[in-house]
């Protein structure tokens, strides 16, 4: 059984956050989560890092800037997911907008596996013809195929955010804030962030040039006039006279941030803050529009939730059941027409990534049924027949479900399977996947990722010499506290604060991973409860005398006349009222007495 525990607020933090005209109720959940003064909470761009504070970043801009005046062909290579489409996208869109001589090129996942390999670089090289290769959310650990890249007599521009190896690839130039020696505060910018911080560098290069004959202020302006201006000479015929709106891109930028699960630091949400808030107020690409259509989701109260479960999911089955090439131009084209066709063509795939998940994961729990899975510390799956597009979705599910760091293979042909991970707090699962390659020298062939996801490749007759690896691996970095599953609450919800009111201050919040949404915990008594949907229960539940709506999904079975619930705050929307209805997450038996006011 999970433990609950109820998160602290520091009192000298939570004084301060009032003190600053913090709501009370948002004061106690702010403190809790770490922030310390009310600065940390402005949500305006002027609060973002400077741009000059990432390692290579002006310098990568002069490339770019030279690379557009000498009509250079670039062609951006992206990652095949939600963060390497937003990325590419934002690429695609600003560097269009400044000029620039521009496509892209994304990996067949099936074919050619991760980032900018060897293959992948001959295949631009045959089909795009670039003099100059972009990657977005890859390339940090792609030595060979820079190296063929140098071979033929390409330039490369990194941009990446995942954790570098050992030895970084021999790149024209890389960005990234988490290689060695950058000083870039925020060490959790997405794909996506990473690229939108270039093209901020980049117009304040064009800009100092004088490329803009029709400077405005510009919504998402930083404005740079310490950057050294290029030598290189312009030819103005190479720019568009008008200075672009980067700001127009914050909703892409916002997407792929939540989309990607990175920590939701003071930095990301400003980012997610401003995309919501563009996209409430109508202001999107086509494609997302087109997206929030075919979810049936109401754009003007967009969330942190619709990005991260409503649009995500749609663009991300692109890459993994067909082509990220479809998702890529969903958010690149101005065409509502084509952009709500292609939303509908990744509604669909969605919906066939759910069944084969559902399938996968069946299968999965029979797998675990028959091991003696009590003693274990982690959890290495693979069966013949899954789908090597959908095993990151089933490794994060098992994970949440047994609270054990997760891989799950799939074949990938050429006698190798794929695989994808997910882990929990205390394990970092890419140095767990260092530490196997350093005791089992050539038993991954290749590996990446960060702390809380990665992908490895393996020769499928390794796969059980590589789940006992791992498994030692995991008890080497694990203590058996880790593997107890925790329930973070705020605790009790005070009744005076479930008002409608406070229902819509909290979904006017930046919340996310790092950052996690409000959950409180209290004791109820359940008035009533049907099914609907055939899976989830729809209740009336009393506390201190008040009946509130609620929900619990993904659970049918009756529940109880008085239990103990995990629960958020949420609205509901019917008839044209709103009322407040709670969202229960997780329950107990309450085996204690009615609480006062209860009957």
């Amino acid at each position: 059984m999970p433990l609950i525990v109820a998160r602290s607020a520091p009192p000298e933090a939570l004084q301060r956050l009032i003190r600053g005209n913090i709501h009370p109720l948002l004061a106690r959940l702010y403190a809790a989560r770490g922030v310390a003064a009310p600065e940390q909470l402005a949500r305006h761009l002027r609060r973002l890092i400077e741009p000059q504070r990432m390692r290579n970043l002006q310098q990568m801009a002069r490339l770019l800037a030279d690379a557009i005046a000498q009509r250079r062909r670039l062609v951006i290579v992206a990652d095949y997911d939600a963060d390497g489409a937003t990325a590419c996208a934002v690429g695609l869109r600003a560097l269009r907008a400044f000029g620039a001589s521009v496509d892209y090129l994304v990996p067949d996942r099936f074919t050619y596996g991760y980032g900018l390999t060897p293959e992948i670089v001959r295949l631009a090289a045959e089909t795009k013809r670039p003099d100059i290769l972009i990657t977005v959310d890859n390339g940090i650990a792609s030595g060979d195929g820079v190296a063929e890249a140098n071979r033929l007599g390409l330039q490369v521009l990194i941009t990446d955010h995942h954790l570098p190896g050992p030895r970084l690839p021999d790149a024209w130039c890389i960005i990234n804030p988490n290689q060695p020696g950058c000083e870039f505060p925020s060490k959790n910018l997405a794909g996506v962030g990473v690229m939108f911080y270039l093209m901020l560098a980049l117009r304040a290069e064009l800009r100092a040039r004088g490329a803009f004959s029709q400077i405005r202020n510009a919504e998402c302006g930083m404005r740079n006039d310490s950057m050294n201006n290029s030598s290189f000479i312009i030819h103005h015929s190479s720019f568009p006279r008008t200075e672009p709106n980067l700001g127009e891109l914050l909703p892409l930028v916002a997407l792929g941030t939540v989309a990607d699960v990175v920590k939701l630091d003071d930095n990301n949400r400003v980012l997610v803050y401003q995309g919501l808030q563009r996209v409430r107020a109508g202001r999107m690409q086509p494609g997302l529009s087109a997206l929030f259509g075919v979810a049936g989701r109401d754009p003007r109260r967009a969330s942190v939730y619709d990005l991260g479960f409503a649009l995500g999911p749609r663009l991300n089955a692109a890459g993994r059941l067909s082509d990220m090439s479809l998702g890529i131009e969903c958010l690149a084209t101005d065409d509502a027409q084509r952009a709500l066709a292609i939303a509908g063509e990744l509604d669909r795939l969605n919906r066939e990534r759910r069944t084969i998940e559902e399938d996968m994961q069946e299968a999965a729990l029979a797998a675990i049924k028959g091991m003696e899975f009590t003693e274990s510390y982690s959890l290495s799956l693979f069966d013949p027949q899954w789908h090597q597009g959908v095993v990151g979705i089933v490794a994060s599910r098992i994970k949440d479900r047994f609270h054990r760091p997760t891989i799950a293979f799939a074949r990938s042909g050429d006698g190798e399977i794929r695989g994808s991970g997910r882990s929990i707090p205390g394990l970092h699962l890419r140095d767990a996947l260092d530490l196997v390659a350093k005791h089992h020298p050539a038993l991954l062939r290749k590996f990446g990722g960060h702390a809380a996801a990665a992908g490895l490749t393996l020769r499928e007759c390794d796969f059980e010499r590589f789940r006992d690896a791992f498994e030692a691996a995991a008890q080497s970095l694990l203590t058996p506290g880790d593997l107890e599953r925790q329930i973070e609450t705020d605790g009790s919800l005070d009744l005076a604060e479930t008002t409608l009111e406070n229902a819509l201050l909290l979904q006017d919040q930046v919340w996310g991973h790092g950052f996690p949404q409000p959950r409180f915990h209290d004791r109820f008594q359940v008035v009533s409860q049907r099914i609907v949907g055939e899976r989830h229960l729809r209740l009336r539940l009393t506390r201190g005398g008040r009946v509130f709506d609620a929900m619990l999904f993904g659970s049918a079975p009756a529940l109880p006349s008085r239990i103990e619930a995990v629960y958020r705050l949420d609205l509901n929307d019917y008839n044209g009222s709103r009322n407040v209805q709670l969202i229960v997450e997780h329950w107990i038996i309450s085996d204690q007495s009615p609480v006062a006011g209860e009957p």
